[in-house]
């Protein structure tokens, strides 16, 4: 027997970037790192031939961002009827063996559900629930191959025909929570292990497995959230696809095999064109100028750069609106952000980049390839902006993470205080300084180059103090040993955000073949 039940829904510059400076070479004959920023433009499209006037047509003043996708989940109930048979064992471990027993196992699924669906913090959608005493039918139904993950009540029945749908499927199984299902008993040993002392179900792992707690289910859908609205996204690259010190294209081609990222190249020279003309566009400007004012009437907002700088910037965060409204996208990086761009926009672009982050934009400078996955998909497991940064050595129990670029909306809601300065390597432009609130939990990727191994490392921001570096800084304390963090810290750059999201990171990069290792 199949049945369905009702639908819920939601709704001589130097650090930062390697630099040509010299010629490409420091004084000590090492190439620097702008040197080893390769470009390269990964996907079909290169953007360019756009003019203001056709993106001003198109798009609204300043438009905003597209929200993320949900996230659609098909809950599938299955059980089986038993008939009592004399002198001889009839019926598998478990509380359910009748119709009237499933028919009230649909009711409290369905309330369960409904609570589910709103206390989730990310969108969520979640089909009617099918209950079956034949998991082969559901091959057939349509929501459950347009759904991204199966939520699956295995009481009883044939899993196997589960595994072999051959989407993300997540199984709750009861102990205390309601009638005993057999699954308690059999989910390892029949199905997961098949009858071996091995895993053998491709795709699926005791990681997988859900007992009578809601809010490790929904854990585990917020890390697939994420994982959805990571993949197959497209983002704008101004001057190209980079990655830190690596072989141009190289990291770009495994952005795009791993993870679906169409980039859109978006060349300077067309970039060039669009600045000069919404310079020359009265309304924009004008727009840019009230926007610097109602920003700077916030009294957790102090001007130390000339009030130009953050004008420019707010113009510069209008363009590049617009340029992701043409490509259809949220996303945007610039490479040649230490130098190239600032002539251009008469700003640094670091400011901008903080604008479009507390907008729910995802805004990076650097084009750096290597760690721009990790924000995305940071981003889409919590809905939070995440802050791209430059870690320096770990002693003492404490890290101290810098960038000019740090969101100010890093919790989601309340913009945290900042003063508004230079950019710190060029002394030009206009850049943020955001006081990171002192005792939050914060959750830091460091992917490696080779998009292989990524670390994760839990810590708590105990200063934000301001050293001759990157005008963002915080100090971050952590828990393991100083020399393991050493030791296993690949890559360059991390990405941080606010909360404590490890479970969510490592459930979904497995999906990507991505190993996580967690420290402390």
């Amino acid at each position: 027997m199949m049945y369905e039940h009702a639908h819920l829904a939601e709704g001589v510059r130097a650090h930062c970037c390697p630099c040509q400076a010299n010629g490409g070479v420091n004084h000590l004959g090492a190439v620097t790192r702008r040197t080893f920023l390769g470009s390269a433009a990964i996907g079909s499209a290169i953007l360019s031939g756009v003019s203001w006037a056709s993106l001003v047509a198109q798009a609204p003043d300043v438009p905003m961002p597209p929200p993320r996708q949900p996230l659609k989940v098909k809950p599938i109930f299955l059980y089986r009827v038993y008939q009592r048979r004399p002198q001889t064992s009839w019926r598998n471990w478990g509380g359910i063996h009748t119709e009237e027993a499933a028919t009230q196992e649909v009711g409290r699924i369905q309330e369960e559900l409904k609570k589910l669906h709103a206390s989730a913090d990310f969108p969520l959608e979640i089909a009617p629930l099918t209950a079956t005493t034949d998991s082969r039918q559901l091959s057939g139904m349509e929501d459950v191959q347009t759904a991204d993950v199966l939520l699956v009540y295995a009481n009883d029945g044939d899993l196997n025909a589960i595994a072999a749908l051959k989407k993300d499927t997540i199984f709750f199984i009861r102990h205390k929570s309601g009638p005993l299902y057999l699954y308690y008993e059999i989910i390892s040993p029949r199905f997961l292990r098949q009858h071996t002392d091995e895993l053998k179900v491709p795709g699926m792992d005791n990681d997988d497995v859900v007992i009578d707690q809601y809010d490790e289910v929904l854990w585990r859908l917020r890390a697939l959230c994420g994982l959805k609205n990571a993949r197959n996204q497209r983002i704008v690259a101004i001057g190209g696809a980079g990655a830190w010190a690596q072989p141009p294209g190289v990291v770009p081609e495994l952005v795009k095999k791993i993870w679906g990222t169409e980039i859109i190249d978006f060349p300077y020279e067309e970039l060039a064109k669009l600045i000069k003309a919404a310079r020359a566009d009265e309304t924009a400007v004008k727009l840019a100028k009230q926007r610097t004012e109602e920003y700077l009437k916030d009294p957790n907002v102090t001007l130390e750069t000339d009030r130009p700088f953050l004008e420019n910037a707010f113009l510069l965060d209008q363009v590049f609106r617009k340029i992701m409204a043409q490509a259809n996208c949220r996303m945007i990086t610039i490479n040649g952000c230490m130098g190239t761009i600032m002539p251009i926009a008469e700003t640094s672009a670091c400011m901008t980049l903080s604008l479009l982050n507390d907008e729910g934009y995802l805004a990076f400078c650097e084009s750096d390839f290597v760690v721009i996955p990790a924000g995305m998909l940071l981003c889409g497991i919590s809905g939070l902006p995440p802050f791209l940064n430059d870690p320096t050595y770990p002693h003492d129990g404490i890290i101290t993470l810098a960038h000019c670029t740090a969101p100010r909306k890093l919790n989601g809601r309340e913009r945290e205080p900042a003063r508004i300065l230079t950019h710190f390597e060029s002394d030009y432009g206009a850049a943020p300084k955001v006081e990171m609130r002192n005792g939050q939990i914060v959750t830091n990727v460091l992917p490696d180059f080779k998009s292989e191994r990524w670390v994760g490392l839990r810590g708590e921001i105990v200063a934000h103090p301001f050293l001759p570096i990157c005008r963002s800084q915080i100090d971050v304390r952590f828990t393991c040993d100083d020399k393991l963090l050493a030791d296993r810290m690949p890559g360059f750059h991390w990405m941080t955000i606010y909360g404590d999201y490890m479970r969510e990171t490592g459930y979904a990069l497995k999906r990507v073949g991505i190993k996580f290792e967690v420290l402390g």
